[in-house]
């Protein structure tokens, strides 16, 4: 490991929050004019590129010092962003291929598929970062970083990774010229045994379409990750 890497994962808190900051400043604004659709022949390759790079300021969260709360409970940041919007226009723009499947972990065996939609992924991950940076703005810089860091190994990580999945899947059946099958009727709101959405989510991953969902979160939490 260089020493520059070695300085990049110790390096001053505030230094290094600034550099997060910015970083999700950028995929929220940029993910923003996406769902706006102005262009929606570009969005997936849009998303591909910006949750791709949101990725880097991830690994790099979960490469840095382990980031301790100076509160044992988190400040009350009064109502959430609403993202339900954000979520709507993503849904409509990607109707076609907006439900997708995916094993949550891989560590764990004998999990079955579960199926789930971009538009609920991004709007989920826009809604954990936006979370961080009103701590952020508010000065409180080390609850910011610990927020971010602790959901990226929780929630917005695992998201945007299954998320970069799914788009990278969906590019790579464009650029080598293989169509989707059909869905065969595979939607999170069908109210499904285990064994049946097992069954659908494998059709689907046999149609090599992947991805990844989470549910967001609230935490108390003892002091540390």
């Amino acid at each position: 490991m260089s020493d520059a890497t070695l300085h990049a994962l110790a390096q001053d808190p505030d230094d290094f929050a600034v550099q997060i900051a910015d970083q999700i400043e950028s995929f929220i604004v940029a993910v923003t004019e996406v769902a706006k659709g102005e262009d929606p022949d570009s969005a997936v390759p849009f998303l591909l590129l910006e949750v791709s790079q949101l990725l880097l300021a991830g690994g790099r969260l979960g490469a840095y010092q382990d980031v301790l709360p100076e509160e044992r409970y988190e400040p009350d940041l009064g109502p959430e962003p609403d993202v339900d919007e954000l979520r709507e226009r993503f849904a409509y723009m990607l109707e076609p291929v907006d439900v997708y499947s995916e094993v949550f972990d891989p560590y764990e065996p004998r999990k079955a598929p579960v199926a789930h939609r971009i538009s609920d992924d991004l709007a989920d991950v826009v809604a954990d970062l936006r979370h961080g940076l009103i701590h952020h703005q508010a000065g409180r810089i080390t609850e910011a970083l610990w927020w971010w860091q602790f959901s990226y190994f929780t929630n917005w990580g695992p998201t945007a990774s299954a998320t970069l999945r799914a788009l990278q899947s969906l590019i790579a059946h464009v650029r080598l010229d293989q169509p989707l099958a059909a869905l065969d009727g595979l939607d999170i709101d069908e109210d499904l045994s285990e064994d049946d959405l097992a069954e659908q989510a494998g059709q689907v991953m046999a149609q090599e379409l992947g991805g990844i969902g989470r549910t967001r979160v609230r935490v108390s939490r003892e002091p540390g990750i």
